[in-house]
């Protein structure tokens, strides 16, 4: 009898901005067969000069496969999605027909639904990871890790029952792990995403409004109270949806975040300075949302939700 074919083979990161090429070029460092699909200026610097990694004590150039066709995921059998949480639907329905019956597919984004949302689209085994990296793309292939790099990885509720689970996230923990990504998994991937959620909204709203890395943020007593506020309103709602969390622990992370990324511009922060929508609608936007199906106020969430939505729609000078 001939021994099964090992998983991964061949591993295609959807969506491939600052996350999926800094967990796609760790793969492909480790010597994983990798596709990162991109955006056409990285894709072109990727394939002429190879993936450039970037961190205070120098520069790591990764040879990587690239290219702007989501129809490389045809023969993977193993999918990063990376894509912005506003485009889950539409990038899901895109890979669809070229998608492996067989493949599998991890979801890397921002919210806690989107294991869910793909989950509705593609019939496939959909997991999801929760993501702790500081990354910042410098230029057309360059990525800059400014600190952590480590998955939270588990089964979404709404995708339960698909495939072998366990030997599924057995396999692509250990992939992770090989490429020096800690990968441990979680038998409640739900509450590990709220988690992050909530430290989501602590930071990406305060960050992007007042152009401040997460270091400058915590050293102001009044910005403080403003992130534990949305912390807590986020943990009200969390319990609401049946998630409990730790309120003692999760302000400690928050505040671990900050000392351990300090120079840290968040993901909406970038976003905004770059001209490009963001993410908030899936942040403080879905605090705001769920708050009010469940009755539970959340007026520091509403207000930052609000405030990065007006300054998102600002014309450029």
């Amino acid at each position: 009898m001939n021994a099964p074919a090992p998983f991964p083979r061949h591993v295609a990161v959807l969506g491939a901005g600052a996350v999926g090429c800094y967990f796609g070029g760790m793969l492909a460092r480790a010597g994983a067969r990798v596709t990162l699909i991109g955006r056409p200026a990285h894709v072109e610097a990727i394939a002429r000069d190879g993936l450039v990694v970037v961190r205070d004590s120098g520069e790591t150039r990764i040879r990587v496969a690239a290219t702007t066709d989501d129809d490389a995921v045809r023969d993977a059998d193993l999918v990063l999605f990376c894509v912005k949480s506003t485009d889950t639907e539409a990038a899901a329905r895109a890979i669809a027909a070229p998608l492996d019956p067989a493949a599998r597919v991890v979801s890397l984004q921002n919210g806690v639904d989107n294991g869910a949302r793909l989950a509705a689209v593609l019939p496939q085994p959909v997991y999801a990871a929760v993501v702790y990296v500081g990354t910042i793309m410098e230029g057309p292939g360059r990525v800059r890790h400014v600190g952590r790099g480590d998955l939270v990885l588990g089964v979404p509720r709404a995708a339960r029952g698909r495939g072998d689970a366990s030997g599924d996230l057995a396999a692509i923990a250990a992939t992770f792990e090989r490429a020096g990504v800690p990968c441990p998994l979680s038998p409640d991937v739900e509450a590990a995403l709220w988690t992050k959620l909530v430290i989501n909204c602590a930071f990406n709203a305060v960050s992007a409004l007042g152009r401040a890395r997460y270091a400058r943020m915590a050293a102001s007593a009044g910005v403080r109270t403003v992130m534990e506020d949305a912390v807590r309103e986020a943990i009200a709602v969390a319990r609401a949806d049946d998630v409990a969390l730790d309120e003692a622990a999760l302000m400690r992370a928050v505040w671990d975040v900050a000392a351990a990324m300090g120079q840290q511009f968040s993901s909406t922060a970038q976003d905004v300075q770059r001209g490009k929508a963001t993410e908030i609608d899936a942040l403080n936007g879905y605090v705001v949302r769920r708050g009010a199906e469940r009755g539970v106020p959340v007026p520091v969430n509403r207000t930052l939700h609000a405030l990065v939505k007006l300054l998102e729609a600002a014309p450029r000078a």
